[in-house]
């Protein structure tokens, strides 16, 4: 982590992601020349993947796998390399899209949207289109974090389809630098914060207390990379700007564009 230097920064931005000091965020956002702080808020840990191997050890009596990020690609993949002919593929956002299909995988559903809500409406207006009968009681694979918000497991099973969702990897909290984090909030020195989760926004402000979070996202922009994460933020009262496409370089680039818009 940076340390604060004696001018003020309104060009500095906040990654709360887990990728480390030179994650492809923060390499986005400096070619954009901005300065970065890594405060990765939340990180993925190893867990155990019993329930994920037997799932996979039974791939074909899915009809569907659902990706909703890059982690659960990860830990699917590095079991399964090939994609199981017969079961189609759903992702949340390009990005896992782009993903899958680097690794040779087939993707069959990719909502406008990359958040779960959209997924979930994605599924909907395909069994309509196939016809009720088509698609009920369609089994359904969804590796997930240990943190996943229930917006895609229940919102398939209330279409009918029969959910086997499983753990692929944990996400946990990491320590920060207390003292650092409030000195730069203290100073007024940062322009943006970028938030890939809403794990990130909870994370955060567990971390930095009610009253330091608030101080920071009064002072600097929070840039949401989809409806979901900042939903999150809305709900803690702070305002949040949606990334241009639901991908780290849309989200390095709205932030771009938010600092050249401030004074």
């Amino acid at each position: 982590m940076s340390a604060p230097s004696l001018r003020p920064a309104p060009r500095t931005v906040v990654v709360t992601r887990a990728e480390g000091e030179d994650g492809p965020l923060s390499r986005e956002l400096r070619e954009l020349g901005l300065e970065v702080l890594s405060w990765p808020a939340v990180g993925i840990a190893s867990t155990n993947l019993a329930a994920l191997d037997a799932a996979l050890a039974r791939v074909h009596s899915f009809g569907w796998i659902v990706f909703a990020s890059r982690n659960a690609v990860a830990a699917v993949l590095a079991r399964l390399p090939r994609a199981p002919a017969g079961v189609q593929i759903a992702a949340v956002g390009r990005a896992t899209a782009l993903t899958l299909r680097e690794r040779g995988w087939p993707v069959d559903l990719v909502p406008e949207e990359g958040n779960a809500a959209a997924l979930v409406a994605a599924f909907a207006a395909r069994f309509a289109a196939r016809g009720s009968a088509a698609d009920a009681g369609v089994a359904v694979l969804y590796p997930a974090s240990s943190r996943a918000l229930p917006t895609i497991a229940a919102g398939l099973e209330q279409l009918g389809a029969r959910v086997t969702q499983v753990e692929a990897y944990r996400t946990e909290s990491v320590s920060l630098d207390l003292a650092e984090c409030r000195a730069w909030i203290a100073r007024g020195a940062i322009g943006a914060v970028t938030f890939t989760s809403p794990s990130a926004v909870s994370e955060l402000a567990r971390a930095l207390g009610d009253r330091d979070f608030a101080q920071l996202l009064a002072d600097a922009a929070a840039v949401a990379i989809g409806r979901t994460t900042a939903l999150e933020l809305e709900r803690r009262g702070c305002a949040a700007v949606v990334a241009e496409s639901a991908t780290l370089h849309g989200l390095a680039l709205t932030t771009l564009r938010l600092l050249q818009m401030r004074p």
